[in-house]
């Protein structure tokens, strides 16, 4: 593909320089043909002059030789350029069918004979084009696409995932399969017999695998390397194999029309007045001022700050002119899971696109156009990543103040991170939501009931749509982890809390305070004796 771009942005200089060579010769053309200055005109003959005709006929004779040495060299320049810009334009097309485009690529049922040769001419362009036979010049290291190591029993990654494990045996099936179907390969290769040799041969197995590496280039494929025992100690058999990816199909092209999606926010609530406040805020410039199709609903346990609550939500209803709310309240200890699942099923209206979420969440517009767009009934659900900021405190503690909200909901790693472990705000429709079963309500007070509610959707046959989404912010609070939580509960409850506060580095700069201040002291020091 590189090749083929090289050439297609070379066509255009070169027939540019087609243009800037005939100009070139022209103007020469000119300067020759023009008179020359006074204090180098030819010597002409005098008019009296015996020889005044042969002399003028020589000078012509002269300037015509010259003209027509200039054409003939004009000529040879023209069809010079014209044979490199055939030979050019000859080797453009012999790039482009080599290497088809994959958007050129059509699987015509009509002919499967020709689509079958299409398809895997551009699967062995896929090898050339790769990173594989030769390396290919980088910018800066940020654009190296790194190898992960491997053997039959753990993989070694940069990218941990939800595990956090830099080790490990694979979880997710795909990567297990994956790297069984190449170690099984490239024994199979080994085995194969080579042309017509009847020697005995020895025979390879799982076991004479050392290690491998392979790595993903996202629009070429993936590149593994596989090292084998060999015959001596420090002898090795190496097998290289490359899995192109296909072209780019088309798969749907649809219009989606959300103008009537409503989304149901609903938000279970204990206490927790003034962050109810700052979440209306939120709430009333978002969903009711930017969006407008939107219903709250909230699920009120117990009865302490209960009439405080009310009323923001009574005065955000007068001064916004907003009707589109329910309020439930509850005389029971508070769960988060039994206050979602009332709030889901006391609707009474039609199918209704269902937003969990807590009292501590900022989202944006854009956000319930996403929440609408990556849910479908009976079809897909969406479990969205957010943000999670770390302790404003610590983060801008170096500031002579702490921005306001709305500043401070930047996505960087210095004031925040992906939640990738929460599960608890998720958009689906009413409808799965009842079909999948609803919340197990036998989980008391803080998590556990968002991880069985996602894995019920990941055990049926929905498409679970997991992606980090920029418009939906997890707002730092001070975490309080109960006595009455079960052991795991409150092991979940300290993780959550230890992440919350700052990153690694700025709880390191924490934690090392006393020996960065003494070392700024000592340098004062040295450089007043200085």
């Amino acid at each position: 593909m590189m090749l083929r771009r090289g050439f297609i942005i070379f066509l255009p200089r070169l027939v540019g320089l087609l243009v800037v060579a005939c100009c070139s010769v022209s103007i020469v053309y000119m300067l020759a043909c023009t008179p020359k200055g006074d204090n180098e005109q030819l010597a002409l003959p005098r008019v009296h002059s015996p020889t005044v005709k042969e002399g003028y006929e020589a000078i012509l004779q002269e300037r015509e030789e010259q003209h027509r040495n200039y054409i003939i060299s004009l000529k040879k320049q023209i069809a010079q350029l014209k044979a490199e810009l055939q030979g050019r334009s000859e080797q453009l097309k012999n790039v482009q069918d080599r290497y088809p485009d994959p958007l050129d690529i059509r699987l015509d049922p009509s002919n499967p004979e020709k689509a079958q040769a299409s398809l895997l001419a551009f699967l062995r362009s896929q090898i050339d084009k790769a990173e594989v036979h030769s390396g290919v010049k980088l910018s800066t290291e940020y654009a190296a696409v790194p190898f992960e190591s491997f053997t039959l029993q753990k993989v070694y990654q940069l990218e941990t995932g939800l595990t956090r494990h830099p080790e490990e045996k694979p979880v997710r099936k795909d990567k297990r399969d994956e790297l069984i179907e190449v170690i099984e390969l490239a024994v199979g290769s080994l085995n194969s017999p080579e042309g017509d040799s009847n020697t005995k041969r020895r025979v390879y197995t799982a076991s004479d695998f050392i290690e491998g590496i392979y790595r993903t280039e996202k629009d070429k494929g993936t590149l593994y390397e596989l090292t084998f025992k060999g015959d001596t100690k420090h002898q090795f058999k190496k097998i290289v194999l490359f899995r192109p990816f296909g072209p780019v199909m088309k798969v749907k092209n649809e219009n989606v029309n959300m103008a009537d999606t409503l989304i149901n926010v609903i938000v279970p609530l204990a206490k927790r007045a003034s962050k109810f406040r700052q979440f209306m805020q939120n709430f009333r410039e978002m969903g009711i001022q930017q969006d407008g199709r939107i219903h709250l609903t909230v699920v009120y346990f117990g009865k302490e700050q209960m009439n405080e609550v009310k009323s923001i939500l009574e005065n955000t209803s007068k001064s916004a002119n907003f009707k589109n709310f329910t309020f439930i309240q509850l005389n029971e200890e508070f769960s988060r899971g039994k206050g979602l699942d009332i709030g889901a099923r006391v609707w009474k209206g039609s199918n209704v696109v269902l937003f969990f979420c807590d009292v501590d969440i900022y989202f944006t517009a854009e956000f319930l156009n996403s929440c609408r767009l990556n849910t479908q009934p009976g079809k897909k659900v969406f479990y969205p990543v957010l943000f999670s900021q770390y302790n404003p405190s610590i983060i801008y503690g170096h500031q002579d103040s702490i921005p306001s909200l709305e500043q401070q909901l930047i996505i960087k790693k210095e004031t925040g991170f992906w939640r990738d472990f929460g599960f608890g705000m998720t958009c689906q429709y009413r409808s799965d939501f009842i079909n999948i079963g609803g919340f197990d309500l036998d989980i008391k007070g803080w998590g556990g009931e968002d991880v069985h509610l996602y894995r019920k959707y990941l055990h049926s046959n929905l498409i679970v749509i997991r992606t980090p989404v920029r418009g939906l912010f997890h707002l730092w609070h001070e975490k309080r982890c109960l006595d009455e939580l079960t052991p795991e509960q409150y092991k979940m409850c300290m993780q959550s809390k230890a992440m919350n506060e700052a990153s690694h580095g700025q709880l390191g700069m924490l934690v090392f305070r006393q020996e960065i201040e003494t070392h700024l002291h000592k340098q004062k020091l040295s450089s007043k004796k200085t």
